[in-house]
């Protein structure tokens, strides 16, 4: 009954639908809230692309900019309860939540590192290093990733090992923080 209710409750305060009166009489409702979101996704590109586009507003911070501030909007507007989250601001629980679903047994772990040792033992490790090599090579030009990637996919490097590989070419994003 709860999951029903809850569902119900999603429904109505999450989703809009009942913003008018018949969302699924027709398509005016439906066009009309399309015909918003592609105005605004419009202006929004055309202001990134007036910065000299995408890359150039990323470097400036804008775009991590917008983002920290529309995550700061959506917070605050769920902790006024302007946004209703079912569950977090609204039609809480009084029961305690289940303990212990997500215990993950230490073992797991070590399973897994015993899974890594035997593949890195098992593996051709000429085919390995050629394939890490073609994926640096490639990374270092300006060539399509996908392929070299596959290919060490397909002889087995992990995806660490593929990883370091890019990340020694390319390095790591650090974002531009504006507070």
């Amino acid at each position: 009954m709860q999951i029903a209710l809850r569902t119900q409750q999603l429904i109505a305060y999450e989703s809009g639908v009942a913003d008018t009166a018949d969302p699924l009489g027709g398509s005016y409702y439906v066009e009309a809230l399309t015909d918003e979101i592609e105005k605004r996704a419009s202006d929004y590109i055309a202001k990134i692309d007036q910065m000299g586009g995408s890359v150039a507003a990323i470097e400036k911070g804008y775009i991590q900019q917008e983002i920290q501030e529309s995550a700061y909007r959506y917070q605050k507007e769920i902790e006024a309860s302007d946004r209703v989250i079912v569950g977090v601001n609204k039609f809480q629980s009084k029961e305690p939540p289940p303990k212990g679903l997500l215990k993950v047994d230490p073992k797991v772990r070590e399973m897994q590192l015993k899974r890594l040792a035997e593949l890195r033992t098992s593996r051709d490790s000429k085919r390995v290093e050629t394939s890490l090599a073609g994926l640096k090579k490639v990374a270092q030009g300006d060539g399509n990733l996908m392929v070299p990637i596959l290919d060490c996919v397909r002889a087995d490097c992990t995806l660490g090992e593929i990883c370091d590989v890019m990340r020694g070419v390319f390095g790591e994003y650090e974002p531009t923080v504006k507070v």
